[in-house]
């Protein structure tokens, strides 16, 4: 039977760690390919042309075949042969609401269920994370607030960047806590979870000083401190470059 598996990164990944590439050689490994199919989807930033030259600087110097697709340029290939073809689907950062909303119009959200359940890796940091999950809270409208309809891949509620911004940490359990959202799993910057057949497995990290956290409410809210194992430095490719949009 294929194993379902996403790799939720609350940031992080070649668009924030350029001199460490860890998280990006760790998903390639859970292929057991050795040279999988990557296809950057960079819908969330609008198709940005820097983000695009910055997975190919990254991904060019792994062990992969990297390519990216765009639908805010789409040609004439048919989606769901490209999509189907991958071995992973990485979901660049931006803005979610608007992600999503493209991907229903195109039909891509189902496609990418399909290729999910068919066994190809999902992943990405941001709004690349925040998608699988049926909830969680984005910068999408301007204020941090509330995203209710994300793809439901995975269960609960999820934050990204929850070290990475003031507002972030206290925003998303005030939610919480108020049942605006249901609990969920925040994950700071550097930090990547990794759900098979949508249970959460394990966490990682290329940062040993960050977290991952199960963020409840019953009665009060309760914050739990996830147990990460961090990863060895990885490969390089320049010390760093400006930072990329968020979710």
């Amino acid at each position: 039977m294929t194993e379902s598996i996403i790799v939720a990164m609350g940031g992080g990944g070649f668009s924030m760690e350029p001199n460490n590439l860890a998280l990006d050689q760790f998903i390639l490994e859970l292929t057991g390919v050795d040279r999988p199919r990557v296809c950057f989807v960079p819908t969330a930033s609008g198709d940005a042309n820097q983000y695009v030259d910055r997975f190919y600087e990254c991904f060019g110097a792994l062990p992969c075949e990297p390519s990216d697709l765009s639908l805010f340029r789409r040609t004439g290939d048919d989606l769901r042969e490209r999509i189907l073809a991958q071995d992973v689907i990485y979901v660049g950062g931006g803005n979610t609401f608007n992600m999503l909303t493209l991907w229903r119009a195109h039909g891509l959200d189902a496609l990418l269920r399909e290729a999910y359940e068919q066994g190809t890796i999902m992943c990405g940091p941001s709004a690349g994370s925040l998608c699988w999950y049926e909830s969680g809270v984005t910068d999408s409208f301007g204020p941090l607030g509330a995203i209710l309809d994300g793809l439901g891949f995975l269960s609960g509620s999820h934050c990204p960047h929850y070290d990475g911004e003031a507002n972030r940490k206290p925003i998303y359990e005030r939610l919480v806590g108020e049942g605006v959202l249901p609990g969920g799993v925040a994950a700071d910057d550097g930090v990547a979870l990794v759900y098979r057949g949508g249970q959460l497995a394990e966490v990682v990290s290329s940062r040993p000083e960050a977290g991952a956290y199960r963020v409840t409410a019953d009665r009060t809210l309760e914050v739990t401190h996830l147990p990460i194992r961090i990863l060895p430095l990885g490969h390089s490719v320049r010390e760093n470059w400006p930072e990329t949009s968020r979710g």
